[in-house]
């Protein structure tokens, strides 16, 4: 059994797959440094390392904030629970609560159990032994929650219900973005040692947001980003939508 950090990987590195119009074909298969080994036909080997983006410019949560994020945290529990009560299908599941108007307290049991019901009704299609990923939109959710990312591989042995942007909000992401391939690229030369053909870098975030919101892809566009990975992606998960920066 894969321990679950590598299980997550897994499921992330083939939604990547699924949403990146540049992934070559070939088999991909996991690894270490580098995280995963694409078999490319032509028999050359594409390594792909992957990085959470790091938001170490966030700021730290004040007191209000700390404890509105444990009751977020409580509600999240609570629907896990809920669902797990009649169904042993194991997902990865990503809440994204509204930051001006979360759920109130008091109507936080209601609002996990209404959570719970777009969940399940989300995965009615997901067909057996496939991946599988839904963002459930606004409008079918409870008050106080914008969306809910709902993802299922078949290695995944255990549940991960999580609070989305859960390390925090950048507050500039492109240097929270420069921050993670130099992290990375201090050990490309020990993924190196595969002598493989390539290498990607891809930087995963739950939803590109900033305390700047409104120019942020702009800001992404426009920067002029240097790796010696062949490639460098940033891919945002609730969107589906990946940025090729270098």
């Amino acid at each position: 059994m894969q321990e679950l950090k590598k299980q997550l990987e897994v499921l992330l590195a083939g939604y990547f797959r699924e949403c990146c119009a540049d992934f070559p074909k070939g088999k991909m298969e996991a690894s270490e440094s580098p995280d995963f080994i694409v078999k490319l036909k032509n028999s050359h080997r594409l390594g792909i390392e992957l990085v959470r983006l790091n938001p170490g410019s966030a700021d730290v949560p004040d007191e209000h904030e700390a404890e509105q994020n444990v009751i977020l945290e409580e509600l999240i529990d609570d629907a896990r629970e809920l669902f797990e009560q009649n169904s042993e299908v194991k997902l990865f599941v990503k809440f994204l609560f509204n930051k001006k108007h979360p759920p109130s307290p008091e109507r936080s049991l209601v609002t996990a159990a209404k959570a719970v019901n777009a969940i399940r009704n989300s995965i009615r299609n997901k067909k057996p032994g496939n991946l599988f990923y839904h963002v459930i939109p606004k409008e079918q959710l409870p008050e106080g929650l914008d969306e809910i990312l709902v993802a299922h591989h078949p290695g995944l042995e255990a549940s991960v219900w999580e609070r989305s942007n859960n390390l925090g909000i950048s507050k500039n992401v492109i240097h929270d973005i420069l921050k993670s391939i130099e992290k990375k690229e201090e050990k490309l030369r020990l993924y190196k040692k595969q002598r493989l053909e390539s290498y990607w870098l891809l930087i995963t975030t739950d939803r590109l947001r900033g305390q700047r919101n409104y120019n942020i892809r702009n800001q992404i566009a426009n920067h002029n980003f240097q790796s010696d990975f062949e490639c460098v992606f940033l891919f945002d998960l609730f969107r589906s939508h990946v940025f090729r920066l270098v």
